[in-house]
Parts: structure tokens; C-alpha cells; sequence
């Protein structure tokens, strides 16, 4: 019983210390002060700010275009890339584990500069494009990383199986494999949609004057003062990400006793 309550209490503490920051700022987004240290009401003033804020705007829709864009091309090359490093020879398998390592082991800023030096050697003028390709290509590892053991836990003999009763190679990918291991492109796609909102240094040193995303626009903010419009982003943004994951665990849950339910009428 004591063991069960300290058990309790500690991951009371865990997610109390995660999420206080959050509900601080989400707090301080009704605040009627423009400065954080005092409250002087509620509000919903810094919502309506938020809607007329064309900088803030600008950047939020260019925050949301490279976030999905960069999630969806690196989940399909991250899909494939994953694919064709599962049915590799066990030494090139460790070879190309390894190339994938090093992006997410490195640390952001040398992956940004390196990036940024390519573009300049093959002068590619910084901006949307680039931006965009290095969201892309610092995604693609997360991706393959997330998918590869849903690929270890499929039965490779359904595959071919599918094979003998006449499927061919790719309708039994498209059939039998991608649904397999859909809960991991879709873990894959998430990973990559909040990395790429979430990253700050690969898109400063490869952006360009006419495009910033929200990252860079807070930070360039953060010399005058953090406009409290952004406490209201970010408790919308906040909000959003937890409904989706509510509605894709739901769907999750619902589809395992589905299953659940199937295997016991067999």
C-alpha cells in the first residue's frame, strides 16, 4: 500500500514538473498585464491580438506549410528508406544504422551549418526551399528510427505468403507491409511534424530574410519582450497537438479491441 502511494506520488511530481510551464504560460495567456510578473484580470484581449498580428500570422502559416510538407516527404522517404535497410545484409544493415545515427546524434548546430555551407557551394539562394529541404532531411532519421522495429515485429512470412498466392512485390508492399507497420509511419509523421515546429537552429542559419517560422520570430522577439500573442499561440497549438493525440490513441484503442474482439469469435 505505502509502495503503491509513493509510486503515485512520484509520477504525480514527474508530470507536475513537466507540465507546470505549460500551464503557467496558458495561465498568463488570459493575463490582462502585458508583463508576466503581475496579474491585473482575465482577458481574452491577446487572442484578438493574435488575429490581427500579421507577423505572428505569417510566420505561424509558414511554421504550419514546412511542418507538413517536411512531415510527409520524410515519411515517405523515411518509409522506403526503412524498408530497404530492413531487407539489407546483416553487415550492410549495421553500416547504414550507424550513417543514420550520426544526424540525431549530432548536435543540431552541425547539422545546420553543414547544411547551410552545402546550399552556399551549390548557391542556392537561402530561403523557402532550403528552410524546407532541412527540415526534410533532419526529419528522415526519426522517421526510419520509428518505423524499423515495427518492421522487426511483422511476421516476414507474410510477405511471402502473399508472394505465393500471386500478389506482386509491390501490391504485397502496399497490402500486406504498409499496413503492418502503420502505426509507426504514423509515430514517424508526428515525430517529424512537431520536430519540424519545434527546431530552431537548422531553420535560422537556413532561412532567408523573406521567410522566418514561429521559432525565429520569438527569438528575435525575445530582445524587446515576448508578445503575450504568443502565450496565446502557443496554448492553441498546445491544445490542438493534445486533441490529436487524444483522437489518434482513441482510434488506436478502438482498432486493438477490434482486433481483440475478432480473434475471440475465431
Amino acid at each position: 500500500m505505502v509502495d503503491r502511494i509513493i509510486k503515485r506520488l512520484y509520477t504525480f511530481f514527474i508530470v507536475l514538473f513537466l507540465y507546470a510551464p505549460i500551464l503557467v504560460l496558458i495561465v498568463y495567456s488570459f493575463n490582462d498585464s502585458k508583463y508576466r510578473g503581475s496579474w491585473n484580470g482575465f482577458t481574452l484581449k491577446w487572442y484578438l491580438e493574435l488575429l490581427r498580428n500579421f507577423e505572428v500570422r505569417q510566420a505561424l502559416e509558414y511554421t504550419l506549410i514546412i511542418a507538413i510538407l517536411s512531415a510527409i516527404i520524410s515519411t515517405i522517404i523515411g518509409t522506403i528508406a526503412a524498408i530497404g535497410i530492413y531487407g539489407m545484409p546483416v553487415f550492410s544493415k549495421k553500416v547504414v544504422l550507424n550513417l543514420n545515427y550520426l544526424p540525431v546524434l549530432n548536435p543540431d548546430i552541425v547539422t545546420a551549418v553543414s547544411l547551410m555551407t552545402l546550399f552556399r557551394f551549390l548557391r542556392i539562394e537561402l530561403g523557402f526551399t532550403t528552410m524546407l529541404l532541412s527540415h526534410i532531411t533532419f526529419c528522415i532519421p526519426y522517421v526510419i528510427l520509428s518505423i524499423l522495429p515495427k518492421l522487426k515485429q511483422m511476421n516476414k512470412h507474410l510477405i511471402e505468403a502473399a508472394m505465393d498466392l500471386g500478389a506482386t512485390p509491390l501490391y504485397a508492399l502496399i497490402k500486406v507491409v504498409i499496413p503492418e507497420i502503420m502505426p509507426g509511419i504514423i509515430t514517424g509523421a508526428l515525430i517529424a511534424f512537431t520536430l519540424s515546429i519545434d527546431d530552431f537552429v537548422i531553420s535560422f542559419f537556413n532561412s532567408g530574410p523573406s521567410v522566418t517560422n514561429l521559432s525565429i520570430t520569438i527569438f528575435s522577439m525575445a530582445r524587446t519582450g515576448i508578445n503575450p500573442a504568443i502565450n496565446a499561440l502557443s496554448t492553441l497549438m498546445f491544445i490542438s497537438i493534445l486533441a490529436l493525440l487524444l483522437i489518434i490513441n482513441s482510434r488506436s484503442s478502438k482498432s486493438i479491441n477490434k482486433k481483440r474482439g475478432e480473434l475471440y469469435e475465431n
